[in-house]
């Protein structure tokens, strides 16, 4: 008989070597180790040498996912990139692809910010249950450095780099429990990344735009007040379509924002801090990678085990968010 559910049988991560410091900001803007954890819970972050790159940080985390599920790079036949900084704007997947020696494996990008990964589980999930793929490898890999402006102590202060990966295999028995995932593009303008067009007259009359994209911008405030309202809300949607309660969960691993977005959710949804995964303060904001990076860190000190319940929620640009309930393993 043909396997229609889904398991995550495999997880991985990978960051940079390089660390900065909250001490190390001070000497580029106006701040304090203080100001930054008080507000943010980050101590630290990885930060890309120019050496490393999305695709290598990638490789390196599915590698790792790979081998913790037990089957080969050949085995897989779709590698989903979630990413907002790739390295060709054609997109890096492909790269990838080739890095793992997966030659079976049709490789595509997908962008959806920090919910990049959340989207990215759904998305794969698909596959498998329509019985058109077998063995997906998801990967969350983000470069912000690139893209971040080093004098706004706003934003600087916040993103890191980094990458998380997991193994998606057909199964018997489904373990993505239940999801939800919801877009508000009217609130868009409040984190972005935005393309700046210069105008260019190519001959009369014909005029075109080229330009670059900016560093990120962003209203914290409104992120938050987001952050906090809709996590809560679409973690209870996800919850209900997995017939589960609150107090059924293992897990609490939310998109690693802000320290305080994390009490907030964790507070409104009545669980316990022990049972919140937090590591933002060692990487920061890394985006897309952030849920895996944690996931694959509890797997890896042994917290995490087969059969755990866990709740998992991205929320980011676009405005985009979402909530996943899956069960670790087969």
């Amino acid at each position: 008989m043909e396997k229609l559910g889904i398991a995550i049988t495999g997880s991985g991560s990978a960051v940079p070597k390089n660390h900065l410091s909250n001490q190390d900001l001070t000497e580029l803007v106006e701040t304090s180790d203080e100001w930054i954890t008080t507000r943010t819970g980050i101590s630290q972050r990885c930060l890309a040498l120019p050496s490393e790159s999305v695709s290598t940080l990638a490789a390196d985390a599915g590698s790792q996912a790979i081998a913790a599920a037990g089957i080969k790079a050949t085995d897989l036949d779709l590698i989903l990139l979630a990413t907002s900084t790739p390295d060709d704007l054609f997109g890096s997947a492909c790269q990838i692809q080739a890095a793992l020696g997966a030659t079976k494996a049709v490789a595509f990008d997908l962008t959806a910010a920090c919910s990049g990964f959340v989207f990215g589980l759904v998305t794969a999930a698909q596959y498998i249950r329509t019985g058109v793929y077998q063995n997906v490898l998801l990967i969350g890999a983000d470069i912000l450095s690139r893209w971040v402006d080093w004098q706004d102590r706003r934003t600087c202060v916040l993103f890191g780099d980094g990458a998380g990966a997991v193994v998606l295999q057909a199964n018997n028995s489904d373990r993505l429990l239940g999801f939800s995932l919801k877009s508000d593009g009217t609130q868009n303008r409040y984190l972005n990344l935005a393309y700046t067009p210069s105008a260019l007259e190519l001959l009369p009359n014909v005029n075109i735009t080229q330009g670059t994209y900016q560093p990120i911008t962003m209203n914290g405030k409104e992120v938050y007040r987001f952050a906090v309202q809709k996590v809560p809300e679409i973690i209870d949607k996800a919850l209900f379509k997995a017939h589960l309660t609150i107090e059924q969960i293992d897990w609490l691993i939310l998109h690693q924002a802000n320290q305080r977005i994390l009490n907030a959710v964790a507070q409104r949804l009545n669980i316990p801090e022990n049972k919140v995964i937090s590591n933002l303060a060692n990487y920061g904001n890394t985006s897309a990678a952030s849920i895996p990076l944690a996931l694959d860190e509890a797997v890896r000190q042994g917290k995490i085990k087969t059969h755990d319940i866990i709740a998992t929620s991205g929320f980011g640009a676009g405005l985009t968010w979402g909530a996943a309930i899956f069960q670790w393993g087969r």
